[in-house]
């Protein structure tokens, strides 16, 4: 089952969502976001690779995608669509998890395999964001999780020494 991409909501591709979260490689697990509904849901995509660092190690003789890095993805789609609802793009806002819910592990993701990660926000106000997610391949559920994110703007005092 293949992803329908609505040419009407917005899209960021990898430029993009470098000018949105200050993620790079090797920890930049998002290629793609689209779907964009703003305050709403998005959806990103990784293309899973073998050359990937973590494959070296999880496990050499049947590469699997950590579970961890599957929410993580979760997680970088998430900051991408609160950047892009709060017109944030370019201003270095970080966004940190602060609790991770009902994770579960339905399905390996190995190299090769498109993982779609499709966000809804639960809740939004000020910093603090609440989303669930469900990572899937060819349409089907390989994980899912509920989590809670705060958005720190660049001006926040926290943040400086």
């Amino acid at each position: 089952m293949s992803l329908s991409i609505d040419p009407a909501l917005g899209q960021a591709d990898i430029l993009a969502i470098k000018r949105m979260i200050p993620h790079r490689y090797p920890f930049l697990l998002i290629d793609r976001v689209v779907n964009i509904d703003k305050g709403r849901s998005a959806v990103g995509i990784k293309m899973v690779t073998v050359n990937e660092p973590h494959f070296e190690g999880h496990f050499p003789i049947r590469p699997v995608m950590p579970g961890v890095m599957i929410v993580e993805a979760m997680a970088q789609t998430a900051a991408v669509l609160v950047v892009e609802t709060l017109d944030l793009v370019g201003s270095e806002a970080l966004v940190y998890f602060m609790s991770i819910e009902g994770a579960k592990f339905r399905q390996p993701v190995t190299p090769g395999d498109r993982l779609e990660l499709h966000i809804a926000i639960l809740r939004g106000r000020g910093k603090v964001w609440k989303f669930t997610g469900a990572a899937k391949v060819d349409g089907v559920l390989a994980a899912e999780a509920e989590f809670t994110a705060m958005i720190i703007p660049p001006d926040d005092k926290r943040l400086k020494d």
